[in-house]
């Protein structure tokens, strides 16, 4: 399976997760090849809206350069969204996290195992956050 099927299969999963969960949620389709800032998934209730970055990898590890990130940023305070970037790691469940709990290591961003299980938050908290 390609890399870009893969990412379109967790961006489904994702989708199919909010739906189940009583939330709305859309794929942004070619999100990765506009030239506007964009998003993977858009999820909303009647209380809250989130823009979802999402990533599977295979890696310890997931880099995002400062740009991808201030991008994202720049979307979400346009369209009035709780940026989140959703991580999954192989075998393991979905990880979301704040932009504000990104690490920086040198030019990159970077959410590791160690910093997402820490940090992110699992699906079931991210709806229930508030």
């Amino acid at each position: 399976m390609s890399r870009k099927s893969v990412g379109i299969n967790a961006e489904r999963e994702l989708i199919h997760l909010f739906w189940g969960s009583g939330w709305s949620a859309v794929r942004v389709a070619g999100s990765g090849s506009s030239r506007y800032p964009s998003c993977d998934i858009i999820a909303s209730n009647t209380v809250r809206k989130l823009v979802i970055e999402s990533k599977v990898t295979k890696d310890l590890k997931k880099y995002f350069s400062i740009q991808e990130i201030e991008q994202f940023r720049i979307f979400s305070d346009k369209f009035g969204a709780e940026p989140w970037i959703g991580v999954k790691f192989k075998n393991l469940n979905w990880f979301f996290l704040n932009l504000e709990d990104l690490e920086l290591v040198g030019k990159n961003y970077v959410i590791s195992i160690e910093l997402a299980r820490n940090k992110g938050l699992l699906f079931n908290q991210l709806l229930n956050k508030f």
